[in-house]
């Protein structure tokens, strides 16, 4: 067996690849929450007729992201780290130009989904090559929190770029700006990082993949379907229970191959199997809120797409400095405390922002809430992110990168198909009874608090299950902090 190469030979090289992986990081993740403010105008010009329709220019991209994370980080593994990292930036480039163009709905949504694919070769790519870049616990803990932190920074300015773009000049323009970002990593990346790649001989597997992707794709249409459809209509049967049938064979299909998209005994280990429980529930619970909040902005309270996006700027603020503190509170309270407190606080800000009522102000309604579960957020997502790479290694750090990022992927999907049928089911009960301004309100209000409550449990996880890791925890022979067992 030949040694690994070195990633980078110099600090100032480290620093430099981890700038530019961070700008891509925050591209992809951008594209998460870009179209949302500008849907209406999506809407209008493409011609999209249905809510559902229109919802599958967000879900696409969630559903490719998430499904293919998977296999795309095995494939990082064994055929070469930085080489499927430059692939993925590519199509995703490729894809964006196609999203700018489109002319059709169709064209949009297959163009979302080529976008999503190629963040999935990138993201696990570019989060193995920092891990492997930053080997010792304090450097990778400082690493995560400036990657954590652009990536936070992404889904919020995603809003307030769409907004503004979709103000002052066009919707297209949300996919244009990706171009830039694209050309530069392609030019400068491999120019900063070596190649790096497992040295064990594996297949991929492509079936495990095709079948978990399915069986997401056919839960988030039945879940969608759900909030136009009654439940027992075959609408929404029939792609849930082809949900179970592809979740049973992919469950029987990973059983029997040599080499499993997910190996059990990777999330064996009690800290990276609550760290991607927990990511699940704070993915459902956020993903939502960006979409819930921004539709309620410029509904209930009136507010334009430029204002709706810049209404999201202290949002950003508060990821930062909850990241600044987060690596400082992981160190001296260790992850389990840290993670507990980031969960009540924004299950907090959720039920504050839950209490949103059509007259209230920006600075009294909205404002308090945001900032509290922006800080709350700030404070969790690169504890979660050290937690769920916890004892990765040369062998596997694509594998438990693509587990973590998949899991934050599909919480999306699903708890945005959840929360948003809960909230369309809630509104049109209401509809008859009072008017189309209070039966909205109060769907958001619920489909809110209902987000808050899924934080509140994954406080609980935590608190009982999670080891409590500091930086610097010793670890056993085979890379495992002792805590976590």
């Amino acid at each position: 067996m030949t040694p690994a190469p070195t990633l980078v030979t110099s600090v100032g090289r480290r620093r430099s690849a981890l700038i530019v992986l961070c700008f891509v990081q925050f591209m992809l993740v951008l594209d998460d929450t870009v179209v949302n403010v500008a849907l209406p105008s999506i809407r209008d010009e493409l011609g999209f007729t249905s809510a559902a329709g229109l919802a599958w220019t967000v879900n696409a991209y969630f559903l490719a992201f998430g499904g293919l994370l998977l296999l795309a980080g095995r494939a990082a593994d064994l055929l070469g780290r930085r080489r499927v990292f430059l692939s993925g930036v590519a199509l995703f480039g490729v894809a964006s130009l196609a999203c700018a163009a489109a002319q059709e709905p169709w064209q949009l949504v297959v163009g979302r989904f080529a976008q999503g694919a190629g963040a999935a070769l990138a993201s696990p790519a570019a989060m193995s090559l920092i891990t492997l870049m930053f080997p010792a616990p304090e450097e990778r803990a400082k690493a995560f929190g400036v990657w954590g932190g652009v990536a936070g920074l992404g889904g919020t300015m995603g809003l307030v770029i769409s907004g503004a773009l979709t103000g002052l000049a066009s919707w297209r323009w949300i996919f244009l700006i990706n171009l830039p970002v694209a050309a530069l990593a392609l030019v400068l990346l491999p120019r900063l990082v070596n190649e790096s790649r497992s040295n064990r001989k594996a297949r991929l597997d492509v079936p495990g993949a095709v079948l978990g992707t399915g069986a997401v794709v056919s839960l988030v249409y039945g879940l969608l379907q759900a909030g136009e459809s009654p439940w027992g209509d075959a609408a929404v049967l029939v792609p849930l229970l082809l949900a179970v049938v592809l979740a049973c064979a992919f469950l029987a299909v990973e059983a029997r191959a040599a080499e499993p998209l997910v190996p059990l005994p990777f999330l064996a280990f009690r800290t990276r199997a609550v760290a991607n429980a927990t990511s699940l529930l704070f993915s459902a619970a956020f993903y939502a809120m960006a979409f819930l909040l921004m539709l309620h902005l410029q509904t209930a309270l009136g507010y334009g797409p430029l204002e709706a996006g810049l209404a999201y700027l202290p949002y950003g603020a508060g990821i930062l400095t909850g990241m600044w503190l987060s690596s400082r509170a992981v160190i001296r309270l260790g992850s389990r405390r840290t993670l507990v407190a980031s969960f009540l606080l924004c299950s907090a800000g959720l039920l504050l922002l839950a209490g949103l009522k059509p007259g209230d102000g920006y600075l009294s309604g909205v404002l308090p809430g945001l900032l509290v579960a922006s800080l709350g957020a700030g404070l969790g997502l690169p504890a979660l992110t050290v937690a769920a790479v916890t004892g990765t290694t040369e062998e596997n750090a694509g594998v438990g990168s693509a587990i973590l990022t998949s899991v934050q992927q599909v919480g999306g999907a699903v708890g945005l198909a959840v929360l948003v049928t809960l909230a369309a089911r809630r509104s049109d009960a209401l509809a008859e009874s009072t008017s189309p301004l209070t039966a909205a309100t109060e769907g958001f209000s619920l489909a809110l608090t209902v987000a808050a409550a899924l934080l509140a449990v994954g406080a609980a996880l935590i608190a009982m299950l999670l080891g409590n890791l500091r930086s610097g925890s010793a670890v056993d022979a085979d890379g495992v902090p002792a805590e976590s067992r």
